[in-house]
């Protein structure tokens, strides 16, 4: 495996660069959201269209198609290009449907909340 060296790295301060290309944009909210890049503005409220979500959760990992989208520019956490030459995930990921990530999601977030649950309970055997 080899790094990427200065001259590999292309940075833009610019949305304009990637007008009509597939984005993936983090939200606050932790949604991941792809899609191309048809219009901005100053605020980097942006337009995508054809726009999925994506969820991810351990090793399984849907797309839910949105459609025509509209993000407020206060809600974006990163905005990066996706490389359509490349793989979109590693080979060991596996693409289920929405309901069977919903199922996941929900069995993750249970467990968290159990963790977290436990975690509380044993605070008194903290004796610092």
């Amino acid at each position: 495996m080899s790094w990427a060296g200065p001259e590999d790295i292309f940075l833009s301060t610019s949305l304009a660069t990637y007008l009509d290309k597939k984005l993936l944009v983090l939200l606050r909210d932790g949604r991941k959201l792809l899609g191309t890049l048809r219009s901005f503005d100053q605020f980097a409220n942006a337009v995508l269209e054809g726009t999925c979500e994506r969820l991810i959760v351990g090793d399984l990992y849907s797309d839910i198609p949105l459609g025509l989208y509209v993000i407020r520019g206060e809600n974006v956490v990163l905005i990066g290009e996706v490389d359509l030459e490349k793989e979109d995930l590693p080979p060991h990921m596996t693409r289920v449907s929405t309901a069977e990530i919903r199922t996941a999601q929900k069995a993750e977030r249970e467990a968290a909340d159990l963790k977290g649950s436990m975690r509380k309970r044993m605070e008194f055997l903290d004796m610092d």
